[in-house]
């Protein structure tokens, strides 16, 4: 088991100051030689799927942290950060097991606002949750007075630290060499993620902030629309650039001042962007309620007062040149770096240079890595989560990369030919030299190919004779289509395919090219055990629209949760078929003729074997659907698909794969699978 300096704890999904404030502190440990773990635990408020922050995905890619696999394993850290108390506003469903020597719970936003002191978590519940998860000892740390105060308002009897653990920046990061010549028109602006609370609620006030005159310039990079809605018009004086269109590096060093007021009912925790704009040379104005955290580094008014701040720094360079070297020193003494490795110093956890000679440093970083390529996501995930310690994979995909994402996969995007606006026949060139690339900066032991080895991928391997690629080749072709693919097999170093419940009734063309070719079960994530959960009556639909009256209509995020599903409607493509048969859900397969596989083939071979029902058109669709309105055909069909389950491969197809990378190859293939 590894033992980490730091794990740190959060949805590693949030945009803005949480993900921002968790990279920050990875990169300051990582400069002092201090090891990270990342463990992402989903916030049940987040509930549209969404994919790691990318911030977090390059701190992953460049090495400077490791991400915990949701295998169930044990971390073992010196010291347990967790961000953002909204995560426990429910029981997760689970909890990474992580063994600390201090527990420090940061609380980087308020229990409420002031329209309810509780209105984001209840203190108490999400106390009792965390310290009956992680232990009775954990402390409670707000990030500034206005957190603290929110705290001890609700629950007065909290123990917290004397001392805010407080945000911190590389200010030499954030440092703007060139800055633009200030002109007769001052830039006012500010940047952050799109959220209503964060803007003046009162349209008068948001003008006074942001005004609409000849005589100043506004520059708003996230959320301009919200000011924009508020006001029914968008100003002349308003340039309002989307969310994530620039780096907000870039766009503080094209400001004079940055000007932030947000809506009199929300109490900020801190405020991130403040010291962004403090760290790269711009005047911060601000409300006087942020005085407590930033003394003299900042200028206080209200909105009314704002045009008359920025016309008198503007005119009066000398003034202005002495705000921004007192913003720059406050933010480096009390906001820098070396603060943060200094308060886990007093943990405990002490930087390379300190520790004794006798004590090994161990870099925490994958030892190798393997690339999956293409968009067979849903096996890819169900692999990649069973691979041994020490080898980790990267997706690397066009449709699905946000599906990798939101499993928690490292991911390099691999636009397709209408994404980067170039005909077909110029993609696979520019896909064979992004390949190349990848295999060049990650180094794999092997390279996974799922899907079709077009023109592209073969280039790629021609030019990297080196790497091992391996084939995750699709079983179940319509008969007489996709034959020309066999002989691109040869340029493999091994073939894996993945098994089919319905392999009996397959006429494709894989079942006569079988030269080097492994099998394992059908490959599926659906955990080893799945309990049938009875509950209100629940209908799935995927792919297919359909309606069962008495049956209310769900959707399912990952497979564990198809154990509380009454019922299902599904096309027969490979994961839903295998997952649905596996999970034991009473379904209708309705096939799609136009599928590269044979769909239809899959509904008839389960009809047949009793697992399942399948229809051809809606009118036996909706026939068939009404027969599992009766719960003894579900029961019928559950329990066969128990006595003939197909089993899950994904396992034996990770070890497969990490045979390669050992250098060797492990065979897997099963007399009888075919």
């Amino acid at each position: 088991m590894p033992q980490y300096d730091v794990a740190i704890l959060s949805d590693l999904r949030y945009p803005g100051g949480n993900s921002a404030s968790i990279v920050a502190e990875v990169r300051a440990q990582a400069a002092a030689g201090l090891s990270t773990v990342l463990c992402h635990l989903p916030s049940p408020h987040l509930k549209h799927a969404r994919p790691f922050q990318e911030r977090i995905v390059a701190c992953l890619r460049e090495g400077l942290a490791d991400l915990a696999h949701d295998d169930g394993a044990e971390i073992s850290a010196r010291v347990l950060l967790i961000r953002q108390p909204r995560i426990f506003t429910e029981e997760p469903a689970a909890v990474p097991r992580i063994r600390a020597g201090h527990t420090i719970v940061v609380l980087n936003q308020p229990p409420g606002d002031e329209r309810h002191a509780q209105c984001y978590y209840v203190f108490d519940e999400v106390r009792e949750r965390v310290e009956r998860l992680f232990g009775a000892a954990a402390v409670w740390a707000p990030i500034s007075t206005q957190v603290r105060d929110n705290v001890l308002q609700v629950a007065p009897s909290a123990a917290l630290p004397d001392t805010d653990w407080h945000e911190i920046i590389d200010v030499a990061d954030w440092q703007v060499e060139h800055r633009r010549e200030p002109d007769g028109v001052p830039v006012i602006g500010r940047h952050g993620r799109p959220d209503p609370v964060k803007w003046p609620r009162d349209p008068a006030e948001l003008l006074q902030a942001y005004p609409d005159s000849p005589d100043f310039k506004v520059r708003i990079l996230g959320g301009g629309e919200i000011g924009v809605h508020r006001l029914g018009r968008t100003p002349r004086s308003w340039d309002v650039v989307e969310f994530g269109a620039e780096s907000p590096r870039d766009f503080l060093a094209g400001l004079d001042f940055f000007v932030y007021f947000h809506d009199p009912v929300w109490k900020e925790a801190f405020g991130r962007t403040i010291l962004e704009a403090m760290a790269s040379g711009v005047p911060v104005i601000v409300g006087p309620h942020f005085r407590a955290i930033f003394g003299e580094a900042a200028i206080y008014c209200e909105p009314a007062g704002v045009r008359e701040v920025v016309r008198r720094l503007h005119h009066d360079r000398d003034a202005y040149d002495a705000q921004v070297e007192r913003a720059r020193r406050f933010v480096t003494g009390s906001f820098g770096s070396a603060s943060h490795i200094a308060r886990l110093a007093s943990l405990g956890v002490m930087p390379r240079d300190l520790r004794k000679p006798s004590r090994p440093f161990r870099v925490a970083r994958p030892a190798k890595r393997v690339l999956l390529v293409g968009d067979d996501v849903a096996r890819f995930k169900a692999i990649a989560r069973r691979l041994p310690q020490g080898l980790e994979a990267v997706v690397v995909g066009t449709a699905s990369i946000a599906e990798a994402h939101e499993a928690g996969l490292l991911t390099e995007y691999l636009p397709g030919a209408a994404d980067l606006g170039v005909p077909a026949a110029h993609w696979p060139a520019f896909v064979k030299d992004r390949l190349c690339h990848l295999v060049e900066l990650y180094g794999p032991r092997a390279v996974l190919v799922g899907g079709l080895p077009h023109d592209g991928i073969l280039g790629a391997i021609e030019q990297t004779p080196a790497t091992r690629w391996l084939w995750l080749r699709p079983a179940m072709w319509r008969r007489g289509t996709g034959g020309g693919w066999a002989a691109r097999g040869l340029s493999f170093a091994g073939i894996l395919e993945p098994g089919e419940f319905a392999a009996a009734g397959d006429e494709g063309w894989t079942t006569t090219s079988r030269h080097g070719v492994s099998t394992v079960d059908p490959i599926t994530d659906l955990p080893a055990r799945i309990a049938r959960r009875a509950g209100d009556h629940t209908l799935l639909c995927r792919g297919v629209e359909a309606a069962l009256p008495g049956f209310r209509p769900v959707s399912v995020s990952v497979p564990d949760e198809l154990g509380e599903v009454t019922a299902a409607v599904s096309r027969a493509d490979y994961t839903s078929f295998h997952e649905l048969l596996g999970a034991r859900v009473p379904t209708v397969f309705v096939p799609d003729p136009a599928a590269c596989d044979d769909e239809l083939a899959r509904a008839r071979f389960a009809a047949a074997a009793g697992v399942a029902l399948y229809a051809t058109d809606d009118e036996a669709a909706g026939a068939e659907l009404e027969r599992l309105a009766d719960p003894a055909v579900r029961e019928s069909l559950s329990r066969r698909c128990a006595e003939l389950s197909p089993g899950n491969g994904a396992g034996d197809a990770a070890a497969w794969l990490a045979g390669f990378c050992r250098g060797r190859h492990e065979e897997v293939d099963r007399a009888g699978s075919r």
